[in-house]
């Protein structure tokens, strides 16, 4: 037990370590594999050569956000301001007459991911759709988008959005959906786990979303002592956030982690998970290819460098280059 919380330790270093140059992100990515290539059986209880540990927790706090929207942010907050490919992560909490209204985006991508309840969506080209309990809206804003995100119906509204960043060469393209309904997301089921595959593949079935940033989305439920293992390609950087109830990932020896909790994970090749309360534990399992290029945000808008941040602020205020409908569109009511 000591040794594993010492490891625990050391990652905990390490990650900070990893962030201040490239230098030493190469030092210790192969310092991690080390360490994990070393650790007995015995010590992971995991299947995998390289198993995926725990480097960084962050609690998810409560925010408003929007018009009287209240969100739980973890990616995108002081304490984590990005993991490369992803740039935030809310779980939203909404009820009428609070929302998202009208609001522009440019230079990345929107995963909006319905827990409970439902949303209206619509934008400045002409776009409307209803994202309900269980279904998933991929958004690409590429050059430009203004829409609006509102609650539909009495109640509380629940989900979660993800923002997941473009590499320069897509910046500008043209905004693009992949919409998925509940019935249509593929789903997997075994020994007391169930897997909803959005994007990647898990237990062998493949998600036919095409991740434009190559990105992994899994909606994992675990049964009280199930145990799960699931691969994750190396190259990706990774997460979990869990939705509900507590379970212990990387180390079966480890401590429990609550609900709300964004959980960073180092290098390796796939991730251990195992449910020892007596409740079911709901989390997603999210990663990506890091696009290794820089970020410059201002808001709903992502480029690379100031200059094109100025750009963008212009093209929106004048309506030009992406942005010509801001001019005269405004959201239904």
């Amino acid at each position: 037990m000591r040794a594993g919380f010492i490891i625990i330790n050391n990652f905990t270093q390490l990650f900070h370590l990893q962030k201040s140059s490239p230098k030493n992100k190469l030092i210790s990515n192969n310092y991690f594999k080390r360490i994990i290539t070393s650790m007995s059986a015995s010590q992971t209880n995991c299947e995998f050569n390289n198993p995926r540990l725990v480097v960084k927790k962050v609690l998810a706090e409560s925010q408003r956000e929007g018009d009287g929207a209240t969100v739980r942010r973890s990616i995108g907050r002081p304490g984590l301001k990005n993991l490369d490919p992803f740039l935030m992560l809310d779980e939203f909490s909404v009820s009428k007459p609070a929302g998202f209204p009208d609001h522009p985006h440019r230079g990345f991508e929107t995963v909006t991911y319905m827990l409970e309840g439902a949303f209206a969506h619509q934008d400045f080209a002409g776009h409307k759709d209803v994202i309900r309990t269980g279904d998933v809206q991929w958004m690409t804003a590429g050059r430009g988008i203004v829409h609006s995100e509102m609650p539909v119906g009495d109640g509380v509204n629940k989900g979660l959005q993800l923002w997941i960043n473009l590499s320069s060469k897509d910046k500008m393209i043209e905004p693009n959906y992949q919409e998925l309904l509940r019935e249509d997301i593929a789903r997997a089921e075994k020994d007391g786990v169930e897997v909803r595959i959005i994007a990647g593949e898990s237990m062998g079935v493949q998600s036919p979303v095409y991740t434009r940033t190559p990105t992994m989305y899994l909606d994992f439920t675990l049964q009280p002592g199930a145990e799960f293992a699931q691969p994750i390609p190396e190259s990706f950087n990774a997460f979990v956030y869990i939705v509900e109830g507590e379970g212990v990932f990387g180390v079966s020896k480890s401590k429990p982690i609550l609900a709300h909790h964004c959980v960073v994970l180092g290098p390796g090749d796939g991730l251990c998970v195992w449910n020892k309360s007596s409740d079911a534990l709901r989390f997603v399992l999210i990663a990506g290819q890091p696009i290794n290029e820089p970020i410059v945000q201002y808001g709903p808008f992502v480029m690379n460098t100031q200059a094109e941040i100025e750009k963008t602020f212009e093209d929106y205020q004048l309506c030009k280059n992406g942005f010509e409908m801001a001019k005269v569109w405004r959201s239904q009511k």
